[in-house]
């Protein structure tokens, strides 16, 4: 089967909410979760999911509309930041110089946060290989964030390192998973259908 794991819109900025951020897409977001749809309009995908969160429920909508494909909800999907009361962009925060930027290039992100990196990376490979092993032979798209595609991507590879790459808002990255147990990335990051759509900062 062909797993294709999307990044979600660009979200608005929140800090200091007074519970789980959990923030909606910005205008640019939307616009993007527009252009996705558009882009995956013949790709021939036969099921669609997306991470509990807002900011992926809101951009597979487009999507869903497009397709005319029921989105089921996977809660494996969700960010290790789903508790979090802020939400600022990776982009931001590594432009400012911001510590938790340092804290995540570092492995240190869910030490204050009370998350356990390797036990939120875990629980990823399991939520995917459940959703390889349901879809014998079919395209699978799910909406997910920068977290879980990274922690698929180096269970993939089999990379020691935290971050394998920055995926850019709405991209696309691609595994063709065997039904024999082998897994191989077909591609990362393509994001030509948001050329022009992306934030300052992005890369």
């Amino acid at each position: 089967m062909e797993l294709l794991l999307i990044r979600h819109a660009l979200p608005v900025r929140i800090e200091d909410a007074a519970g789980a951020a959990d923030p909606p897409l910005a205008e640019l977001g939307l616009r993007q979760s527009e252009a996705l749809a558009a882009a995956l309009a013949d790709e021939g995908v036969a099921v669609l999911l997306a991470s509990p969160m807002r900011r992926a429920a809101e951009t597979v909508a487009p999507v869903s509309a497009a397709l005319g494909l029921d989105v089921e909800v996977v809660d494996g999907l969700a960010e290790y930041d789903r508790n979090s009361n802020w939400y600022i962009p990776i982009e931001e925060l590594r432009a400012a110089g911001d510590p938790r930027w340092k804290d995540y290039l570092d492995d240190h992100w869910g030490t204050d946060a009370g998350i356990d990196p390797d036990g939120f990376r875990a629980g990823v490979v399991r939520t995917i290989e459940d959703i390889v092993a349901a879809n014998p032979g079919r395209k699978v798209a799910a909406v997910a964030h920068g977290g879980v595609i990274n922690a698929w991507s180096a269970h993939v590879l089999q990379t020691p390192m935290p971050g394998v790459f920055e995926p850019a808002y709405t991209s696309i990255s691609r595994y063709l998973c065997a039904s024999t147990g082998e897994r191989m990335v077909k591609s990362l990051n393509e994001a030509s259908h948001v050329r022009g759509l992306l934030p300052p900062g992005s890369r």
